[in-house]
């Protein structure tokens, strides 16, 4: 998964070049590089949303969580700027139905990246996860056997 700070910047060039090739009347099919590239970037912002919005619990430790939320905001309001001038410029210049197969197009991209790269993401917090919720019982435990052992000792048990 792209931050997102680079999933911003990569919509935004590839939302220029996409209002570069509708300005000089490209065909919709010769803009299909840019538009995935587009899709792809603004699929990774909506997951980087959608993270900020239920952080994993080990996340929430470390504080700077509502930095990261407000960041992804800001990026994700952006983002929706160019969608809506996104499909201005192509209904206006190639009709309503080519931004329909655009939505489309989006829709499956989104799909593939989430089966492709954001399953891994997760599986990879939630291993992430579990490690730290590993750790943490068995340095409680061992506070306790600790804790334990000495009221033992002191009281002349063992």
């Amino acid at each position: 998964m792209i931050d997102p700070v680079t999933a911003i910047g990569l919509a935004t060039t590839a939302f220029k070049g996409i209002k570069s090739a509708i300005s000089a009347g490209r065909d919709i099919q010769d803009m299909a590089g840019q538009l995935g590239q587009w899709g792809k970037a603004i699929s990774d912002l909506d997951f980087a949303a959608q993270k900020a919005d239920k952080p994993p619990w080990y996340k929430k430790l470390g504080g700077g969580i509502q930095a990261n939320a407000m960041e992804v905001w800001i990026h994700k309001k952006k983002a929706d700027e160019m969608r809506e001038e996104l499909r201005t410029y192509i209904s206006a210049v190639y009709g309503p139905s080519a931004w329909k197969e655009i939505v489309h197009l989006e829709g499956v991209m989104r799909k593939e990246q989430k089966e492709a790269v954001y399953a891994a993401q997760e599986m990879k917090e939630n291993i992430i996860a579990w490690i730290f919720g590993i750790v943490i019982t068995l340095v409680a435990m061992g506070i306790m056997s600790g804790v334990i052992y000495w009221i033992g000792l002191a009281n002349g048990n063992w």
